[in-house]
């Protein structure tokens, strides 16, 4: 059964997307979880996956029975270890150098195919960058960055080798095998000492080329042949998750949504098509009612100070988890009980 951590609001479950992809039906059994099984939202995570919130006891047994029969929950003992991030517009624009989509799901078959790799920590992360870079700034243990349609760079640090696309995935779960032998207790390749320089090793390799380091996120609007949704506070209403039910989709890492150029009705129901909204950037955690160690409403409270923010990155923490909280640079709201602190200053 899928696992669920218990929240102030009841059940809260977590749907791994490798890549981001949702067909059109895939979607509409999500929706239709949440509308039955949940509080009827469909949350969007900094990982490119999808949350359910407000189940009762008896929802993760049956929302288990339907992800499965909806192919989004191929293997329980890997659930939560399928994480696997692609570039959203892999193969869409002008910008993609390559197609990362088939590899994405090729990563995510290897992977859910050797039983050992069930044992990797849930933080584990996998990256398959089409060569844009904008990836980068979520750091990855594992990544690979295309650099032309033969070959990318593996990487587990600053420094990467190049490889055949063939091997991608071969290579990608054998360095994760190699982690979980050369670990203690740690979650990620970064907080093993010399970690990725042993891991390559044990693969016959040796990093000789810098990975560039720059980050470009992807912005509302249209792109080639696609059109990037902003989601306001990453939280999908039944509405809205209708009207971007009428074809497949990609959830991206910055709690937006990929769909085809041209797809309409999507503002009238209250997403954002523009990269000038007040929206763009603003990210929030769950806060109260739904959180029991929040200390505020944040996402009521970022929706009335949304004017005053137009054009930062912010993200909204009830705590000092700072749960949900983006890569990269962002101003840093926080709840303190009698107000927020803003980058450390109160407001």
């Amino acid at each position: 059964m899928l696992a669920v951590h218990q929240a102030a609001d009841g059940g809260l479950a977590r749907v791994r997307l490798p890549g981001g992809r949702l067909t059109a039906a895939q979607l509409d059994v999500l929706r239709r979880a949440a509308a039955e099984l949940g509080d009827g939202r469909l949350e969007l995570t900094s990982r490119a996956n999808v949350q359910l919130r407000g189940l009762d006891a008896d929802g993760p047994r049956e929302l288990s029975d339907r992800l499965y029969t909806a192919d989004l929950l191929p293997s329980i003992a890997h659930e939560r270890v399928r994480n696997i991030l692609a570039s959203p517009l892999s193969g869409l624009d002008q910008e993609s150098r390559y197609d990362v989509m088939p590899v994405a799901a090729a990563l995510d078959k290897a992977l859910c195919d050797r039983p050992a790799l069930a044992e990797l920590p849930g933080r584990f992360l996998f990256a398959l960058d089409d060569g844009r870079g904008d990836l980068a700034e979520l750091q990855a243990d594992v990544a690979v960055r295309a650099l032309d349609e033969r070959t990318g760079l593996l990487s587990l640090g600053g420094r990467g080798v190049r490889v055949e696309w063939a091997a991608v995935p071969e290579l990608m779960v054998a360095a994760a095998e190699a982690f979980l032998q050369v670990r203690e207790q740690e979650w990620r390749v970064a907080e093993v000492s010399g970690g990725a320089e042993r891991i390559l090793e044990r693969l016959g390799l040796r990093a000789t080329e810098v990975v560039p380091v720059e980050s470009t996120r992807v912005a509302a609007g249209v792109h080639g042949t696609a059109l990037v949704v902003t989601v306001p506070l990453g939280s999908l209403t039944q509405e809205q998750a209708t009207a971007l039910g009428q074809v497949d989709v990609r959830i991206t890492p910055w709690r937006s949504v990929v769909v085809p150029a041209g797809t309409s009705g999507l503002e009238e129901v209250g997403l954002v098509t523009s990269p000038d909204s007040p929206w763009e950037g603003v990210t929030a955690c769950a806060g109260r009612p739904g959180c029991a160690k929040a200390l505020a409403d944040v996402r009521a409270d970022a929706t009335r100070q949304l004017a005053q923010v137009r054009g930062r990155r912010v993200h909204w923490s009830g705590c000092e988890r700072r749960c949900g909280k983006p890569a990269g640079e962002f101003v840093d709201v926080i709840a303190v009980g009698d107000g927020y602190l803003v980058d450390g200053e109160r407001l």
